[in-house]
């Protein structure tokens, strides 16, 4: 098996019990219909707790051969808090964080945003990207995406503001690894915002003299604090 592609596949815990069992319903047009995979093909199931199961297609079940912790999910964890995004932004931030190593992706709504409101069924995609870009970059837990929340609501001690506009602030490198990171709309915080975000405890840092897109803050940052944590690079 050396060389080969395993398909992997979230699915939830209640549809794997045992070691032997039905090829789970959430996942069973995908391996059928799309991936044409039969008796003797080989696919790794994951419950989302971190582990995973290496199984074996045999009449229709999945014989389980090995269970692992999964390889891929970081040991640090970090919260990724967006602010709404313009057009496919927000798909852009939760597959590539994703990737990445994030742990988990809270939306709000700041005083720049041109997007004031995300809909279900948005949000049930950006969960979607989530899950998808987890089992293509190998990891144990799909992240969560939570539901939009006013900014102020998400001001907690211990987290890291960027904010492009600071010059005497120190660089998101210099300081310990948060664990969570706010990152802003296209327009950027407001002073205002800035301010009470220092009044909550959060601190505030920049990524350098370049102004990036919004959608690629979140990655860039991400694996900067990761590849310090050595989670990642």
């Amino acid at each position: 098996m050396a060389g080969v592609t395993l398909h992997r596949f979230f699915v939830p815990p209640d549809e794997v019990p045992g070691d032997r069992f039905a090829v789970p319903a959430s996942i069973e047009r995908q391996v059928r219909t799309v991936l044409r995979l039969r008796d003797g093909d080989r696919i790794v199931v994951l419950t989302g707790d971190g582990g995973e199961l290496h199984c074996r297609i045999e009449g229709g079940n999945c014989v389980v051969e090995e269970r692992r912790a999964a390889a891929g999910e970081p040991s640090h964890r970090l919260t990724i808090v967006q602010a709404l995004l313009k057009g496919d932004g927000l798909e852009e931030v939760v597959q590539r964080g994703t990737e990445v190593g994030a742990a988990a992706f809270r939306l709000m709504v700041t005083e720049r945003c041109i997007a004031r409101q995300l809909s279900s069924r948005k949000l049930e995609r950006l969960r979607a990207i989530a899950r998808e870009s987890a089992e293509q970059s190998e990891r144990g837990v799909v992240p969560a995406v939570e539901a939009p929340l006013p900014f102020d609501g998400l001001l907690a001690r211990g987290s890291v503001l960027l904010y492009e506009r600071t010059s005497h602030e120190p660089r998101l490198g210099d300081l310990p690894a948060p664990t969570s990171i706010l990152i802003g709309p296209e327009g950027g915080f407001t002073a205002a915002e800035v301010e009470r975000a220092r009044a909550a405890g959060v601190a505030v840092a920049g990524l350098g003299r370049r102004i990036l897109r919004s959608p690629t803050v979140a990655p860039v940052a991400a694996a900067l604090i990761l590849s310090r944590t050595g989670d990642f690079a």
